[in-house]
């Protein structure tokens, strides 16, 4: 069973494979950034020492203490893994800068290209939600884009109640705790 887990080495080789199923120009989905918001780019990442560095970065931008550009929170690196496959990642931010609470919200995620439709978006949200909850954030902000339905139905699946539509974006709340 597929399962959200921190970021880690076992998944090396399908995390390559993953950022070479992408179309030129989408490497930020593969969430490869320093504290700099720097893109970390792939020839960085190929080697063994590159991604266990990759990996080490990510699970660092979690810590609240870590220096950081004043318009960056801390956020928790999530990847979504069967095995030693990957097949999308996840980002909790543990707080929200006014730019965030218009545009990005608490949370996001991408599937691989290979991996879609098949349900695993709404397996990463659901399962992220309890880690949402532990970081204090109920309810988190989720947005997508106006015209992409599936994230909008994976939202809403998840409990996700409409806001508004802000600059294109749909704005969500959803409830983390379970009562």
């Amino acid at each position: 069973m597929a399962r959200l887990v921190l970021p880690t080495v076992a998944v090396h080789r399908s995390y390559l494979a993953a950022w070479d199923e992408l179309e030129p120009g989408d490497e930020r989905w593969m969430g490869a950034y320093s504290f700099t918001e720097e893109q970390i780019p792939r020839s960085q990442v190929s080697t063994p020492e590159g991604f266990a560095q990759l990996v080490e970065e990510l699970k660092a931008q979690a810590d609240p203490f870590r220096a950081r550009l004043p318009h960056l929170v801390p956020m928790t690196s999530l990847w979504f893994v069967e095995g030693d496959e990957w097949l999308g990642r996840l980002s909790i931010r543990h707080e929200l800068t006014p730019q965030l609470h218009e545009l990005g919200g608490h949370i996001g995620y991408v599937v691989r290209p290979s991996a879609r439709r098949q349900g695993y978006a709404t397996q990463m949200l659901e399962q992220s939600l309890p880690f949402a909850a532990k970081l204090g954030i109920d309810p988190a902000l989720v947005t997508c884009d106006e015209d992409n339905d599936a994230s909008r139905k994976v939202i809403e699946a998840c409990g996700g109640e409409f806001e508004d539509n802000r600059h294109g974006k749909l704005r969500y709340w959803v409830p983390t705790r379970t009562t």
